[in-house]
């Protein structure tokens, strides 16, 4: 029902008021969200509002406006409670975009140090020592012919394989077991799976994840050599 008062307290800083009213034994309290006048709430303003009451916690006014013949001039500044602040400071600011890298962390907060990525030379001259180690285990009679093909093979799957992944991760859908992927790593697949790491950003910042995957390139370019230079027997 639509009701008659007058606000008498009105503090600017925390944005809420009481409105009198001749109908309504108690103060109502109104919240500057449930303001509706294209002046700014001040004391002695008559108001015309609807009362509603939530969970016995006393009436409170929504939907308030200035009355028929208020005064609709520049308000001025009111006075709450302890202090006196002026009518604008209940009308919320403009606010300014930033970009996520202006944003500073709150105050008690740390931001988690990225791990470094493994320099991009090394790596390189890594993969390229692989592949001649292949080339050489098939010239030298050590690995078939086809292993070139399975080595290409295998570490587009992986790339693939990252992929799906990385794509599940972003849709919440069913993932790849990181089991697997160290799998697909110790196999020979190991380049495919830096490339991915380094293209699609999946993978290279988990630090648990990343100390695994170097131990499978370890431990295959470690078995690889033996093989290739004659140190394990052959079955």
């Amino acid at each position: 029902m639509q009701k008659q008062g007058t606000i008498i307290r009105w503090d600017a800083t925390r944005a809420f008021g009481f409105i009198r009213s001749p109908d309504t034994s108690a103060d109502v309290f109104f919240h500057v969200r449930d303001y509706q006048g294209s002046v700014a709430p001040r004391e002695g303003l008559a108001v015309v509002y609807e009362e509603i009451h939530v969970g016995g916690k006393g009436p409170r006014a929504m939907a308030v406006r200035p009355a028929a013949g208020a005064p609709t001039g520049r308000a001025p500044a009111v006075q709450s409670a302890s202090r006196s602040a002026p009518a604008s400071a209940s009308a919320p600011r403009p606010a300014h975009p930033r970009s996520a890298a202006q944003v500073a962390p709150r105050r008690g907060q740390t931001q988690r140090p990225r791990p470094a990525a493994a320099p991009a030379a090394p790596v390189l001259f890594l993969v390229l020592g692989w592949g001649a180690l292949l080339a050489w285990g098939v010239w030298a009679g050590r690995l078939p012919l086809w292993a070139l093909g399975a080595a290409v093979s295998l570490n587009v799957l992986t790339f693939m394989v990252y992929a799906i992944d990385k794509s599940a991760a972003q849709n919440g859908q069913w993932r790849t077991r990181e089991s697997h992927l160290h799998l697909l790593a110790l196999a020979g697949g190991w380049p495919g799976a830096w490339f991915a790491q380094q293209q699609l950003r999946h993978k290279s910042r988990k630090s648990e994840f990343r100390a695994v995957y170097w131990a499978t390139v370890a431990l295959h370019c470690a078995v690889l050599a033996a093989w290739v230079g004659g140190w394990l027997p052959r079955g």
